[in-house]
């Protein structure tokens, strides 16, 4: 709980999450945050580890689902026949090995070193500058689950990204606590969030949306119609993971 309220301290003050940030690089000077070896470049974790990341290389430029093979740029099926409201993805790791202990560190245990890890993640994959948009819109979180972690991990996201790439923020509203989508199928995954969004307008013509793992798009799908009926023309979103087609 201790580690919960620190967390939510640092949402609320952005220049207390800097000091953090910074102290957490001083809490482990020159170790790989994933095995602790020794250090000899810029980033936190060491060139094995990179190497053993699941890196969303192949991946559908409309929805970022991974794909067998990187040839070039293409669409994945499901989008060729029914496209998304959005228009494009950017999700630069898969959500298996490693990286799923990471994000429940992150999600479950208010780890404030996880979730600065998973920026820098981002940040090393897609640089410092943001793919798209003039405005960054996070999906937010549950009232309940919320209030039972004590943190809205996509908030906390939000913040540091929004600096980091200097983009201003709008929150969207969530009109009704959907259930979680946990063990839910596409279909049923589409029905939990139908119409759950909303946000005040006018919107910019270009925003980005953002979530924490992206499993079949149907959130940010629901939040990128809301974003349309608010004015946006052209949405991109991005995610730190996609989960497989075949672990939904």
């Amino acid at each position: 709980m201790f580690m919960r309220c620190a967390l939510g301290r640092v949402i609320a003050g952005g220049g207390l999450r800097w000091q953090l940030e910074r102290w957490l690089r001083r809490a482990l000077p020159g170790y790989c945050a994933f095995c602790y070896a020794r250090l000899a470049g810029d980033l936190p974790w060491c060139p094995d580890c990179d190497g053993e990341l699941p890196w969303n290389v192949a991946a559908c430029e409309r929805c970022a689902e991974p794909m067998p093979d990187a040839g070039g740029n293409h669409l994945c099926g499901r989008c060729l026949r029914r496209p998304p409201a959005f228009d494009a993805a950017w999700v630069p790791l898969r959500y298996e090995g490693s990286l799923i202990r990471l994000m429940q560190r992150f999600k479950f245990s208010a780890d404030p070193r996880a979730g600065t890890l998973l920026v820098e993640l981002l940040i090393h994959a897609m640089g410092t500058t943001a793919p798209c948009g003039e405005l960054l819109i996070g999906v937010p979180g549950s009232w309940t689950r919320t209030r039972e972690r004590g943190f809205d991990p996509v908030a906390w996201l939000g913040s540091s990204l929004a600096a980091r790439w200097q983009l201003p923020q709008r929150a969207a509203l969530r009109q009704r606590d959907s259930s979680s989508q946990r063990g839910l199928d596409r279909a049923a995954r589409q029905r939990n969030v139908k119409n759950a969004f909303g946000i005040e307008g006018p919107l910019p013509g270009s925003v980005l949306l953002l979530d924490d793992v992206m499993t079949t798009g149907a959130t940010l799908e629901s939040l990128a119609l809301a974003c349309r009926r608010a004015g946006a023309r052209h949405i991109g979103v991005v995610a730190l993971a996609r989960t497989p087609a075949g672990r939904i």
